[in-house]
């Protein structure tokens, strides 16, 4: 018995190094034509899927690497010894950030602006069953409408829509000191909301005289698992937030709408105001990722709540999927781009702007972010960067639809 297992064994050990022998000599084949080893094809991009209500997004950093990070904190603090902390988890700011934050916060109010010239040309439509957008005119016939109360047929129910729906805003808690405690439940409405990447803007560098916040000159330790702060203590320039309002937040949309007013954009070149748009996009974009990778962010994994911060707020709120077992607590993880700027995609053909859109041949169609695809229909070009997910297919004809395999 012993000697037919070991038999066994070594005949298959045998087959698998034949096989790895020649998967050795095909790549080394394969090494002599290097046009074997590229695709000629565009390379398309997977959209993000719509999540459930019972769906958990997806974590940012894997699983096993965040609570391999928790086991080595938890040794840390056990250990009675100084661990010493970088900018901005110390308190202080990373200096060449400053400069970024103040172009995303500048791209911002510059893209809200081309984003409401160009709206007054071209029709926006949503669907108030499930929340589509569609931008441009007529509204499309795809039969995507996979909500609780849409109709049989699957067809959306369209109305008009507005800038909102294009750029929705995620808004965050104002934190003065972003080192300090977290945001309590009692003191939900004593505390400003104001648009994520307002906040992450200010956390960075942006001094903004409605939102004042804490800016330190010496660092914080942090010994033993717990934070020393000697400002607190020994502060000359902190005077205990003398004469700082910290909350008014029935004022929001004023001062929000104040800030958008001041840009210095064309009103009567619609084709250049979509060209300055897609910029101002692409730059709040990229200034926001490159920010999100030094400055924590939370989002919560069930709604769509985010902290700007290292620590998310304790308010409890949370009526996503099994609240009731965290008291209406968020369930907290690292949050990404979409979570602080949510991209919104909608159909994009690309050989016609004005054709109607069918649920037969909806296989054809691409998409883009809906605030692209506004300025694309003004005349702006889009560029290489997106066609991974609006490809380069000739979409067919009503008359060609029963030609096409």
């Amino acid at each position: 018995m012993f000697l037919r297992r070991a038999r066994t064994i070594l005949h298959f050990n045998q087959i698998i190094s034949k096989c790895c022998n020649a998967k050795i000599s095909a790549t080394n084949e394969l090494k002599n034509y290097p046009c074997a080893l590229y695709s000629t094809g565009l390379r398309y991009v997977e959209l993000p899927r719509r999540l459930s209500k019972s769906d958990k997004k997806p974590w940012v950093t894997d699983i096993n690497e965040v609570k391999r990070q928790a086991r080595l904190e938890k040794k840390e603090r056990k250990v009675v010894r100084e661990v010493i902390l970088s900018p901005p988890e110390n308190g202080l700011l990373v200096k060449e950030l400053i400069p970024v934050a103040h172009e995303v916060l500048a791209a911002r109010s510059e893209l809200f602006t081309c984003i409401s010239i160009v709206a007054d040309s071209i029709p926006i439509y949503s669907c108030s069953v499930c929340g589509e957008v569609h931008v441009g005119s007529p509204p499309h016939q795809i039969r995507t409408c996979n909500v609780s109360g849409s109709k049989n047929n699957k067809e959306h129910t369209w109305a008009s829509g507005g800038i909102e729906h294009i750029l929705p805003v995620v808004e965050s808690f104002h934190l003065y000191d972003r080192l300090g405690r977290a945001v309590s439940h009692n003191e939900r409405l004593q505390v400003d909301r104001i648009p994520a990447v307002v906040e992450l803007c200010i956390q960075a560098g942006v001094d903004i005289l409605e939102y004042p916040t804490r800016r330190r000159e010496f660092p914080v330790y942090f010994v033993a698992g717990r934070m020393i702060d000697f400002e607190k203590r020994f502060s000359k320039n902190d005077l205990s937030r003398k004469d700082i309002e910290t909350f008014g937040f029935w004022e929001m949309m004023k001062r929000s709408n104040d800030s958008r007013k001041s840009s210095n954009v064309p009103h009567n070149d619609l084709k250049g105001i979509a060209a300055q748009g897609i910029v101002a996009w692409e730059k709040m974009r990229s200034g926001v990722i490159e920010l999100v990778q030094k400055y924590a962010v939370k989002t919560c994994g069930y709604c769509s709540e985010v902290q700007v911060g290292p620590k998310g707020h304790r308010v409890r709120q949370c009526q996503a999927f099994k609240h009731q077992m965290r008291d209406g607590q968020h369930a907290w993880q690292e949050a990404n781009i979409d979570d602080i700027v949510p991209s919104v995609y909608v159909w994009h053909v690309h050989d016609s702007q004005d054709r109607l859109l069918v649920d037969a041949l909806k296989r054809y169609y691409g998409k883009l972010p809906a605030a692209v695809e506004l300025f694309s229909r003004a005349g702006a070009e889009v560029g290489t960067k997106y066609s991974g997910t609006w490809g380069d297919v000739v979409v067919p004809g009503l008359d060609e639809e029963k030609l096409v395999v």
